[in-house]
């Protein structure tokens, strides 16, 4: 009988790095909320420094584990077994990921398609219209909140219809990026994902514009009734999200200036194409359904 030959499968040691990412995130959210409720009082407190060290350790355990990731590959401890776990485990990350933004997405349905016009009036609700709100437009988006707080609806041109363009682009480039490293083409991957990093940066310059615009000349901030909340909500863990993206990016290119990668091995690249493709189709359903509609 001929002897089984079986693949070798890397299990690295004991890492420290989960731990320092769970008090990373911890150190964020304790400290986003504190600044938040700080803000709005406007009181001083250590929230925006709980939430800086919590961005600082973060950013710590990134390096420590990429770089831990990035030895082990060039090593050439990995298999096609953990290649393909690899893969699945991306996948499973990009659809919990995707079932983060239902949850939003479903809240800004809710109040759309449900609650503006059962507060309306709708479905025989006269008698608590009349008493909760008798003088409420169900429109949408609601620019004055039952405390008197008006607001303005943020328009889908100017800024973030370049911000759509500005995305879309970015996402064929990044295609056009991934093409040049399966055909081996050094010169022409080096370029175009260099074009896709300064295109992600150049949305996250725009948005922090938008934002900006939002709350000094347009009145809608956090503050500003459901409307205000699942905009920035919704706009602002995309904006994460694309920052997020730019990073892995950004990390990818300086891999391949240092040489890494080839046409046969290189999913983290591919991994980081996934996650971008996945940022923009996002943006897409979010400039349609927070924007135009």
């Amino acid at each position: 009988m001929s002897e089984e030959k079986y693949e070798k499968y890397y299990v690295p040691a004991e890492s420290p790095w989960p731990f320092v990412g769970a008090v990373a995130l911890f150190l964020i959210a304790v400290g986003a909320g504190n600044f938040v409720i700080e803000s709005t009082r406007d009181k001083e407190g250590f929230g925006g420094y709980i939430l800086l060290a919590g961005f600082a350790t973060l950013l710590f355990m990134l390096v420590g584990w990429f770089r831990n990731q990035i030895n082990e590959s060039m090593s050439g401890l990995y298999s096609a077994q953990l290649d393909r776990s690899y893969r699945q485990g991306m996948a499973w990350f990009i659809f919990s990921e995707v079932m983060f933004f239902m949850a939003f997405f479903g809240a800004l349905f809710y109040a759309r398609v449900i609650s503006v016009p059962w507060l309306g009036g709708a479905s025989n609700n006269l008698a608590t219209f009349e008493v909760l709100w008798p003088t409420f437009d169900a429109i949408w988006p609601l620019v004055e909140t039952p405390g008197g707080t008006k607001t303005e609806a943020m328009g889908w041109y100017g800024l973030p219809l370049i911000n759509t363009i500005i995305l879309l682009v970015s996402s064929v480039t990044c295609h056009i990026a991934h093409v040049a490293l399966e055909n081996n083409q050094r010169a022409k991957l080096k370029l175009w994902l260099s074009i896709t990093v300064i295109l992600g940066c150049i949305f996250l310059v725009l948005q922090v514009e938008e934002y900006i615009h939002a709350y000094t000349e347009m009145g809608l901030t956090l503050e500003s009734g459901i409307y205000g909340n699942t905009f920035f909500m919704l706009t602002g863990f995309h904006g994460f999200h694309v920052t997020l993206g730019t990073v892995i990016l950004f990390i990818m290119l300086l891999r391949v200036f240092k040489g890494h990668f080839t046409a046969d091995n290189h999913f983290a690249f591919q991994a980081g194409s996934w996650y971008w493709h996945f940022v923009d189709v996002v943006w897409v359903l979010l400039f349609f359904f927070v924007y135009i509609l």
